[in-house]
């Protein structure tokens, strides 16, 4: 098979027709998608349950490399009988946290890591099974969970047809995006890489309105429920039209004592996954009490919020308020209310979140509602929303009411917490205004409020965010020591968080100390499913080591993960440059520009290739439009050094190399101007800029290059 493929069927049975009719490969799993199942991770999970035991005992460090993953998408992995493969999910601060004050999330593309760990696992499973390529069968597709969604269309880009054939099936109706920001459209990634075959009826289904009575004509009583019992097992997503009309024909009392009979088995079974999807699907319609059915679908919610699945907590809250009134329970009503918006914030729904709080304020009278809608409103303003709508002044507003009614609460440990909260919201608008200092003095104070009212171990996770903040602010000013301690004291409470050591990292990047910076990196790799982000730095901190090789892997990793990501193209193109692979480096430096016209380092790197092609002309005027554009890069100022020494002009090329050093004085510069100088006859200038690379490289070459310029000067002093 040398394409995936996307069947589009208005019926299962078309579908599953058509599916019979391709010469498809041995099938590795055939699953649905449909949310309804098990919530987010339907497909994935479906998949990771039916190969992962053999995959283990195949490849056993697949577990360790990407237990988060795996306990994400499958979490009956964390029962017993994995624990010595699939090791638990390490715990941070916000899971040991005792108050319900949570104030960290994972961020809106942990998803997007989780799919690439998933696909990981496949593409080193099949590896390991080296016995020919397979198939992924995935139906159910257009009512997938946004989390199955990039998870389908990441295998879709990443595992070639050669090795896994994915067949994916939806209706014949548009696929709809998820609501929000999206990190990869499923829609175009079908369009783009698979072969559509759109399946119409085959004339065996009853066209319009379906007669019930007519498709169960022959049934007796007894027949009609079980046909209905069968439909309900199925989670009433059979597509038998026997079944449907079973269903639709049996008493309202039987079908409520089915649903109640269907969730009582699901509960038998022991999945956890179940309860994020057919366990509150049939409780809705199983005649519980509202509060029983509400606390089923927050308890969901809760988890999918924890989690980063923000779509999925978003619906389970949605139905959760419905099934409760707000006067009989308004706490629960709340807690429902304010997850909600909090999985809508991440998610990048902002102005859906801006609706839920004008709602919760026009319908509450509590101050403590009032409180948190005035602060998640202030986020929305400094943070959620793009940048044409982040408005500071709004944002401040809003914190300043949220400051007020903290003010006022009547328990000193509650005043002081709720209040030092409130401000640090006040400090990040003032890190967006231009003013460190002043969020530096709100956090220094709310942190000395809180040692003076709070017991040490109390409130630990805020306590630590506000570190965590305060070294981003020492960050920003250039107090690099003070970020340096706090980011090491923040790891040293909470010390399993991958962001933490990833910018740990970044400090001791800037402080020179790379080798410590590696090891953070590596650390956070460790953490975290696949991170672009730290493959790419640790890939910068491997090229200023000298590890050529380990960068090039991590720039090739980056790309695998990020095909968009311009820097690491930038970079693999250099690299590949500098390796005489002048062919590879051209295609990088192609693709990058496609991404970003403009992009100076891509634009240099256009002119060192047609260089090296030997088409000075076009390199010239590639360089000249790179300077025109940025006339502070050095990099241009030294290609076009290069170029004119290449055509004589000696002067000229040192004029640039010049330039190039006073803008980013760089050893590989210096070494050229060495060699420029010295055959220009200016030897001492030469003999000094050999000088200086050795100063800081013990490279033979230029020691032998210094060793002949002096030999140069003795003969001219000969003479």
């Amino acid at each position: 098979m040398n394409s995936h493929l996307w069947i589009a069927a208005a019926d299962r049975r078309d579908r599953d027709r058509a599916t019979a009719d391709l010469r498809l490969p041995p099938v590795l799993a055939e699953v649905s998608a449909h949310r309804r199942l098990r919530g987010p991770y339907t497909a994935a999970g479906a998949v990771l349950r039916a190969v992962l035991p053999d995959a283990l005992a195949r490849c056993s460090e697949l577990g360790p490399r990407h237990h988060v993953e795996i306990l994400t998408a499958a979490p009956e992995f964390a029962g017993p009988e994995f624990a010595r493969s699939v090791p638990p999910m390490r715990t941070t601060l916000e899971h040991r946290e005792t108050s319900d004050a949570r104030t960290r999330y994972q961020a809106r593309l942990h998803t997007m890591r989780i799919s690439h760990g998933l696909a990981d696992i496949l593409r080193d499973y099949l590896v390991a099974l080296d016995d020919g390529p397979r198939t992924l069968l995935i139906g159910d597709v257009a009512d997938a969970d946004p989390t199955d969604q990039e998870f389908i269309a990441v295998i879709l880009r990443r595992l070639a047809p050669a090795q896994l054939t994915v067949v994916v099936s939806t209706g014949t109706g548009p696929l709809a995006e998820p609501p929000g920001p999206i990190s990869v459209s499923l829609p175009t990634t079908l369009a783009e890489r698979t072969r559509l075959l759109t399946v119409y009826a085959d004339g065996t289904m009853p066209a319009g309105h379906v007669d019930d009575e007519a498709v169960l004509a022959g049934a007796d009583a007894g027949a009609v429920v079980a046909l209905a019992r069968e439909f309900v097992a199925t989670e009433c997503l059979s597509g038998d039209l026997r079944q449907q009309a079973a269903y639709r024909s049996v008493a309202d009392a039987d079908r409520v004592a089915m649903h109640a009979e269907r969730r009582r088995q699901l509960l038998g079974i022991g999945e956890p996954s179940l309860l994020l999807g057919a366990v509150p699907f049939h409780a809705e319609r199983a005649g519980l009490p509202p509060a029983e059915v509400a606390r089923v679908l927050r308890n969901a919610q809760l988890h999918c919020k924890n989690r980063g699945l923000y779509h999925a907590a978003v619906e389970l809250g949605e139905r959760a308020r419905s099934a409760i009134d707000r006067a009989t329970d308004p706490d629960l009503w709340w807690e429902i209310t304010g997850d909600v918006t909090t999985s809508l914030s991440a998610a990048g729904r902002a102005e859906e979140a801006e609706q839920w709080y004008d709602e919760a304020r026009a319908i509450s009278i509590d101050p403590a509602v009032h409180m948190h809608a005035a602060y998640g409103t202030a986020m929305l303003f400094a943070r959620h929303y793009g940048n044409g709508q982040r408005d500071s002044v709004r944002a401040r507003r809003w914190l300043n009411q949220a400051v007020a009614i903290a003010s006022l609460l009547p328990d000193p440990k509650d005043r002081a917490f709720q209040s030092v909260f409130q401000r640090n919201g006040i400090a990040l608008v003032e890190t967006r205004e231009g003013r460190p200092e002043e969020a530096l003095r709100l956090l220094n104070e709310g942190m000395a409020w809180l040692d003076r009212e709070l017991a040490p171990d109390e409130q630990m996770l805020h306590r630590t965010g506000l570190r965590y903040n305060r070294a981003q602010v020492y960050g920003m000013m250039g107090r690099l020591t003070e970020a340096l301690a706090d980011f090491t004291s923040v790891i040293d409470v909470d010390p399993n968080f991958a962001d933490h050591y990833f910018n740990r990292g970044n400090i001791l990047r800037r402080l020179g100390r790379n080798e410590e910076a590696l090891a953070d990196y590596e650390q956070a790799l460790l953490l975290s499913p696949p991170f672009p982000e730290a493959y790419y730095n640790r890939g910068d901190v491997r090229l200023e080591l000298g590890d050529v090789v380990g960068a090039l892997a991590d720039f090739d990793r980056v790309l695998e993960l990020d095909p968009e990501h311009v820097d690491a193209r930038s970079n693999r193109a250099a690299i590949r440059c500098d390796l005489g692979d002048v062919d590879g480096a051209w295609d990088d430096v192609n693709a990058g520009l496609a991404l970003a016209d403009a992009n100076p380092y891509l634009r240099c790197l256009q002119a060192r290739i047609l260089s090296e092609r030997g088409d000075a002309t076009a390199a010239n005027q590639a360089v000249r439009r790179v300077l025109d554009a940025a006339p502070t890069l050095a990099e241009a100022w030294a290609i076009r050094g290069g170029l004119r020494y290449q055509a004589g002009d000696l002067a000229g090329a040192i004029a640039d190399f010049d330039r190039a050093i006073d803008l980013g004085d760089r050893l590989e510069f210096r070494y050229n101007r060495a060699m420029i100088c010295q055959s220009a006859g200016r030897l001492d200038a030469a003999a000094a800029d050999y000088r200086a690379v050795l100063a800081v490289s013990d490279d033979d070459e230029v020691a032998e290059e210094l060793d002949r310029c002096l030999s140069m000067m003795r003969g001219q002093v000969g003479v």
